[in-house]
């Protein structure tokens, strides 16, 4: 499964957000897991069991730096799969790369 997720710290009155989102990207890419960062959202490839852990700790890792977190997740669910973190793009591209 994919998951693209984006967990912001809510409530500490501070303008700045990197430190917390560092922290919780940090435990997704110690995670071992496939994962890319982009400015909106984190992508994480694997097992549902594995990858909604490593979104569990990143949120707790936010929750560490404020009292408050939101989190958005969207998953692409489709058993059986695997590699898609690139093949996705890498169809897409052959696509484009036709015209």
């Amino acid at each position: 499964m994919l998951i693209a997720f984006s967990v912001s710290p809510a409530g500490s009155g501070s303008e700045s957000v990197s430190d917390a989102v560092a922290d919780a990207v940090r435990i997704v890419r110690e995670s071992g897991l496939p994962n890319e960062t982009n400015a909106m959202f984190t992508l994480i490839e694997g097992e549902w069991d594995e990858v909604m852990d490593v979104v569990r700790r990143a949120t707790d890792a936010v929750l560490a730096a404020a009292p408050r977190a939101s989190l958005v997740i969207k998953a692409d669910i489709r058993p059986g799969h695997v590699g898609q973190l690139r093949a996705k793009v890498e169809r897409v591209e052959a696509r484009l790369a036709q015209d």
